[in-house]
């Protein structure tokens, strides 16, 4: 999925980004869900576009939303930025109660702070063993997630959200890819209906979302992308 072509007019928007990137894949999820047409431009981690270093000079990190050729960076950013841009436009991320809010941008930022630092090692250990030691850790995370799940849900069992797909769906979500491949990549499984089951009926909903199964990469894909910014690192 390229992206859901727009022919430009008074909101255009263009995402920069990476196909493999969990980053990049919650913004077009939220993008597809919300039925924004966007461009998707694809970008190079190894030679970094020109726009893409003049849109987020500061960080010249992938995504980069541009609406109206004005940039929006860091993932979580452009979420609320979606919401607050396009309010007609639903799922609306973000709850309307303050508490719900605080509680969802509190897991929202628990999946960047905690899952993000106990997966990479699962990406890029250097044996076997590190990769396999990492995935329990993650394990271990995606469990808080389990309990958070019953929280957010109020009991409803269909998102972090609710009725409806939730900021912490997208989030979480733009990880589904890389979880799944966790088990060829190290022999462990992260999301394990035995350990987690509420997560791992959720994680088989979400993934299953028009707008959002087109643009999880399959395992396949992501194992031999894995296997190439391996070796550009010199690891085994």
């Amino acid at each position: 999925m390229a992206g859901r072509d727009v022919a430009g007019g008074e909101d255009d928007l263009t995402l920069l980004g990476v196909w493999a990137s969990p980053f990049v894949i919650r913004a077009r999820a939220a993008l597809n869900l919300k039925g924004l047409p966007y461009r998707y431009v694809e970008d190079d981690l190894n030679s970094k576009s020109e726009l893409l270093l003049a849109s987020n000079p500061v960080h010249k990190k992938l995504p980069v939303l541009l609406h109206d050729g004005r940039p929006v960076c860091e993932s979580l950013v452009i979420l609320e930025y979606l919401d607050e841009a396009f309010p007609a436009h639903a799922p609306r991320l973000l709850p309307d109660d303050p508490y719900d809010r605080a509680v969802a941008r509190f897991w929202a930022s628990y999946v960047d702070d905690k899952l993000l630092s106990t997966w990479i090692p699962v990406y890029n250990g250097r044996t076997r063993e590190d990769r396999v030691e990492a995935a329990g850790q993650v394990v271990a995370v995606l469990e808080r997630f389990e309990q958070a799940f019953e929280e957010c849900s109020k009991g409803k069992a269909a998102f972090f959200g609710g009725d409806g797909v939730g900021l912490v769906d997208v989030v979480l979500g733009g990880f589904l890819g890389w979880l799944r491949a966790s088990e060829a990549m190290c022999g462990a499984r992260t999301i394990d209906p035995a350990k987690t089951p509420l997560l791992a009926a959720w994680a088989d909903r979400f993934g299953a979302l028009d707008g959002v199964r087109e643009v999880i990469p399959g395992v396949q894909r992501l194992l031999e992308y894995n296997k190439m910014r391996r070796a550009l690192r010199g690891l085994p």
